[in-house]
């Protein structure tokens, strides 16, 4: 696990360094801090990391705006921050978990206890956000309407029918994703109030139809928690 601790006062930021360590153990493969906003940054741009764990009040500069620039990417964010009234927010952009201050060592074991376990608790996400020309922009939860694996990226398929590509892989999408979203096939993830209806063909073939008209495989192993679901 590769961790990057974005967070200004020395003090809080050697614990928070420490007690990861203790606590991810052998797990841990490198472990770095930065106090300023724009070296982490530069530093996210340079090498990736797994696990990201953010302040939000950095010399006075707003952590969200590195949250903004980053949250298309591939790794989990996890706020360390005493501003709990901003969590919602923090959730809607798509962080894995919101760690108030002063934390315990019981609470930050938890939360990397997530990480392990891609487990986002609420899923209250409410936006997507996208790399386009170097800037970042919000597609709503409620307008996606299938998302389709591409290698290690995932193709966010809107329900106007625009697509977009997105930095972080099915599986990560699938940990963040309302329960409305389920994973039924390998390369498909589907918002369960767009399907109209489950069809099957010869050879125990089974696919979706969605209110667009798209037609999505459904893996017979995932045949089960589908049917569990919507019908």
């Amino acid at each position: 696990m590769r961790v990057l601790v974005v967070e200004d006062e020395a003090v809080v930021a050697r614990r928070l360094a420490r007690m990861i360590r203790d606590i991810a153990g052998e797990e841990l493969e490198h472990l770095e801090v930065q106090g300023l906003l724009h070296d982490a940054v530069d530093r996210l741009a340079e090498a990736p990391v797994d696990l990201l764990f953010l302040d939000l009040n950095l010399h006075g500069q707003d952590g969200f705006e590195l949250l903004r620039q980053v949250v298309a990417s591939s790794f989990h964010t996890v706020v360390v921050s005493a501003h709990t009234e901003r969590a919602v927010e923090a959730f809607e952009l798509g962080v894995l978990d919101f760690v108030p201050k002063p934390f315990s060592r019981k609470r930050l074991r938890l939360a990397l206890d997530r990480a392990r376990r891609h487990d986002t608790g609420p899923r209250s996400l409410r936006y997507l956000a996208i790399r386009r020309s170097g800037s970042t922009h919000l597609i709503p939860i409620d307008q996606v309407s299938f998302i389709q694996a591409a290698d290690d990226y995932a193709e966010i398929h809107t329900r106007d029918g625009q697509v977009a590509l997105h930095d972080k892989t099915l599986s990560k999408l699938e940990d963040l994703l309302p329960e409305h979203f389920l994973r039924v096939h390998r390369s498909y993830l589907v918002n369960l109030r767009d399907v109209r209806r489950l069809d099957n063909e010869p050879g125990s073939r089974y696919f979706l139809e969605l209110e667009s008209g798209q037609e999505i495989p459904v893996g017979r192993t995932r045949l089960p928690a589908l049917r569990r679901r919507w019908i």
